[in-house]
C-alpha cells in the first residue's frame, strides 16, 4: 500500500510502501473500547477513602437508655444512621487497574491506526527536524498542512526543536514511538507518523 511521503511544508517528497497487517486491518470499535479502559484505569488513582464505623471518633457508650425516651433504640453514635457515624460499603482506597491480553492490546492500536488510515487522516513526514524551537515557526507550517489538532510520533532525540515548538499549542502532541497508544490516537483529529517511526511501528507490531 503506496503513500506519499511530505515535509512540513506540505511538499511531496517520495513514497513509502505501508504495511496493511498493521495500517488496514478490520476496525474494532470493541476492541479500542477495551484499550482504553485498560489505559484509563491504570491512570486512576484510587484514593478516594471515607471512615468506616471502626475508624470514626466516638464515644461507645450507649447514647440513651433504652427504653422509655420514645425514641428508636440506639447502641452508640458510630452508626452510620447518626450525624458523624461511619459510612456503610463507601469507597476505600484501591488499586483500579486490570490486567489485559498482549495480543488484544495490540490488535487495539493496529485498530486505532487503521482507522485513522481508513478515514484519510494519517500522513507520513519525512522527518519532524525544526530549526528552532519557536511555536510561532511551527504555527505556520501546521497551517500549511491544515492540521488543528494532530499527534506527531517521532524519537525524542529527532524532534526536541519541535516538541518544544508543539509545548504551547492546544491539541497538538508528539510522541515516541514506543510510547504510542489507543488513547492519544482517538483523541487526536489527525496522526502523523514520520518515516524512521513507520519502519519501527510496523516491526514492533509485525514482530
Amino acid at each position: 500500500m503506496k503513500v506519499d511521503v511530505i515535509d512540513l511544508s506540505s511538499n511531496k517528497i517520495s513514497q513509502i510502501d505501508l504495511s496493511e497487517n498493521v495500517f488496514a486491518t478490520t476496525v474494532r470499535s470493541d476492541i479500542m473500547a477495551r484499550v482504553v479502559k485498560w489505559q484509563l484505569a491504570k491512570l486512576r488513582s484510587g484514593n478516594h477513602k471515607v471512615k468506616t464505623r471502626a475508624e470514626v471518633k466516638h464515644t461507645t457508650r450507649k447514647p440513651y437508655k433504652q427504653k422509655g425516651t420514645g425514641r428508636a433504640r440506639q447502641g452508640m453514635l458510630s452508626v452510620s444512621q447518626m450525624r458523624g457515624g461511619g459510612v456503610v460499603f463507601g469507597p476505600v482506597v484501591r488499586d483500579h487497574s486490570h490486567k489485559l491480553p498482549k495480543k488484544v492490546r495490540i490488535l487495539g492500536l493496529k485498530s486505532a491506526i487503521s482507522a485513522k488510515m481508513k478515514a484519510g487522516k494519517l500522513i507520513v513526514i519525512n522527518n519532524l527536524s525544526l530549526e528552532q524551537g519557536k511555536t510561532a515557526l511551527l504555527r505556520q507550517k501546521l497551517d500549511a498542512l491544515g492540521l488543528k489538532s494532530a499527534l506527531f510520533i517521532d524519537n525524542k532525540e529527532n524532534s526536541v526543536n519541535f516538541a518544544m515548538a508543539c509545548s504551547n499549542l492546544v491539541h497538538i502532541d508528539v510522541l515516541p514511538q514506543i510510547g504510542l497508544n489507543v488513547y492519544d490516537i482517538l483523541k487526536h483529529d489527525s496522526l502523523v507518523c514520520t518515516e524512521q517511526s513507520v519502519k519501527e511501528l510496523t516491526e514492533r507490531l509485525n514482530g
